[in-house]
C-alpha cells in the first residue's frame, strides 16, 4: 500500500441534518466555519447535509419529499403554467372557429 496518501487532519465535526433535525458527531478531514453545541455540551464545527440515515427513504421505510432547493414549487409553477397555456390556445382556437362560422354565415 503507498505510503502517506492518506490524510492526517481529522478533527472531531458535527453533521446536521436539518431536514430531520438530526445530528451526529464523527471524525473528519471537512473543513467548516460554523458550530453549533451538541448533546454533550461542547462546542464542534458543524456541516450541514440535505440527506442522512435519519431522512432517506431506504433507512426510514417511508416516502418524504426533502425540498430544499425549491424543486417541487418549481416543478409546480411550471405545470400550472403549461396548464394555463393550453387553456388559452384552447380558447383562442374557439374564437377563431366562431369567427370563421360567422364569417361563413354572412357569405351565405
Amino acid at each position: 500500500m503507498k505510503k502517506d496518501i492518506h490524510p492526517s487532519d481529522y478533527r472531531v465535526v458535527v453533521f446536521r441534518d436539518k431536514s430531520a433535525g438530526f445530528m451526529f458527531l464523527t471524525r473528519s478531514t471537512a473543513a467548516s466555519t460554523e458550530t453549533v453545541k451538541y448533546e454533550d455540551g461542547k462546542e464542534y464545527p458543524v456541516i450541514d447535509i440535505q440527506i442522512s440515515s435519519a431522512s432517506h427513504p431506504f433507512f426510514t421505510g417511508e416516502e418524504k419529499i426533502i425540498d430544499t432547493e425549491g424543486r417541487v414549487d418549481r416543478f409546480k409553477a411550471k405545470f400550472a403554467k403549461a396548464e394555463e397555456r393550453k387553456s388559452a390556445l384552447v380558447n383562442k382556437a374557439k374564437k377563431q372557429a366562431a369567427n370563421t362560422a360567422k364569417k361563413d354565415e354572412k357569405t351565405v
